[in-house]
């Protein structure tokens, strides 16, 4: 699996032709405490940079975009009861949706782990 990252503090791990998209633990410090989110619909199709999610905080409501083309497969339904997930595990269990990817090359717009940490250094 290999994850990548986004300047607007979105991350996408890719496992095969699936990948599941969210927002970064630096993105949901920065919100604060999470209230509500609206995930896409299934089969909904995304072009790269689409706002696909709405996450809404104590502090503000802030759009998701896609990292990359695809057509959803799945919107983390968990989200919908206990928002507060985004908070507690934003690159894991907090994970907003599931995409078929469209177009693998668009991933090599994106940062890597280790290009995203010196990214967020300089904030």
């Amino acid at each position: 699996m290999s994850r990548f990252f986004t300047q607007e503090h979105e991350w996408i791990e890719v496992d095969g032709e699936v990948a599941t998209v969210g927002i970064t633990e630096y993105a949901a410090g920065q919100l604060g405490d999470i209230v509500f989110v609206d995930v896409p619909a299934d089969g909904r199709e995304l072009t790269k940079g689409d706002d696909a999610a709405v996450v809404e905080s104590v502090k503000a409501a802030s759009d998701v975009y896609t990292p990359a083309s695809g057509t959803v497969i799945e919107g983390n339904a968990a989200l919908t009861d206990n928002p507060a997930l985004v908070n507690e595990d934003p690159e894991g269990d907090g994970w907003f949706f599931k995409l078929t990817l469209r177009d693998e090359s668009e991933l090599g717009e994106l940062m890597d782990e280790e290009k995203y940490a010196a990214y967020i250094a300089r904030l």
